[in-house]
């Protein structure tokens, strides 16, 4: 699905005033748009309905002819925590589809692809696994110097199932990855960038968000269709192999949630002990 596709008509985002107890915020500034997170009450952790709505927000910028780059960032005090576990159990156990329809764009880049146009994504606070996984589908990435990540769904009887199984080993090399992944350890942002998984460190979060603004800035001032083809070239070099890993992991993930491991991993967190695992 691409800004190129004839079939799919252009639409055009509009600024609407957005509420406190809107999930998502959309504001278009000029050639650029701010789309926020706004669960800050439960950490900005992703239900099915936010990220429902941030697929169809990427949808109406990659089909905004006038809409040169975007900025996802997180209100409050975290970007996110990830998955709100609550929110998707029923959801992942009936096997029912996350995402259908026409005019959606997996923020996570495996149903539909990547966007064809820049993303930049400012973290700050908690950027915790599939929190880490949305930033980490980004072109560009900006951390405050707070940051804490982390991809510790192993320690807790899960797995990321958000692609950074591909993305963070691509990204911060095998033995990097997988030193975070397996032992569930966190990291901070100087890590991170010593890795290579971020670009630039800010000293607060205010400051990261207005670095990633004026990069969104400068990216839309260039030229948008050598923006996409930049984009498209670079795509095709690395797509290839990791298509069919990110299309399994949906079947991996629904698995593992029907687990005794699984369910063991999740009354452990909520009673605040250390999980029992038994391998089944």
């Amino acid at each position: 699905m691409s800004a190129s596709d004839n079939s799919t008509p252009a639409v055009t985002m509009v600024d609407v005033p957005w509420r406190e107890d809107e999930k998502l915020t959309v504001e278009r500034r000029d050639k650029i748009v701010l789309i926020g997170i706004n669960r800050p009450y439960i950490q900005n952790r992703i239900d099915p309905e936010t990220f429902r709505k941030l697929a169809k927000a990427y949808y109406d910028y990659e089909h905004d002819p006038s809409l040169r780059a975007a900025v996802l960032f997180g209100h409050g005090p975290n970007f996110s925590r990830g998955v709100d576990v609550d929110g998707f159990r029923e959801l992942v156990i009936s096997g029912a589809p996350l995402l259908e329809g026409t005019q959606i764009m997996d923020p996570l880049a495996k149903q539909t692809g990547a966007l064809s146009k820049p993303l930049v994504v400012v973290v700050h606070g908690d950027t915790w696994n599939m929190g880490h996984e949305l930033h980490l589908v980004a072109d560009i990435r900006i951390a405050s110097a707070e940051t804490d990540f982390g991809q510790d769904e192993n320690s807790h009887g899960r797995f990321p199932g958000g692609g950074a199984t591909v993305r963070f080993v691509r990204e911060a090399g095998w033995g990097n990855a997988m030193r975070y992944m397996l032992t569930g350890d966190h990291w901070t942002a100087e890590d991170a960038y010593r890795m290579g998984v971020i670009q630039q460190v800010a000293a607060t979060p205010a400051a990261a968000l207005e670095a990633g603004i004026q990069i969104a800035e400068k990216i839309a001032a260039c030229g948008p269709l050598s923006s996409r083809f930049t984009l498209q070239s670079a795509h095709t070099a690395i797509d290839g192999l990791e298509r069919q890993a990110l299309a399994d992991l949906e079947a991996q993930y629904s698995a593992l949630y029907k687990t005794e491991d699984f369910i063991e991993g999740y009354k452990a967190y909520a009673e605040g002990r250390k999980p029992v695992f038994k391998g089944q």
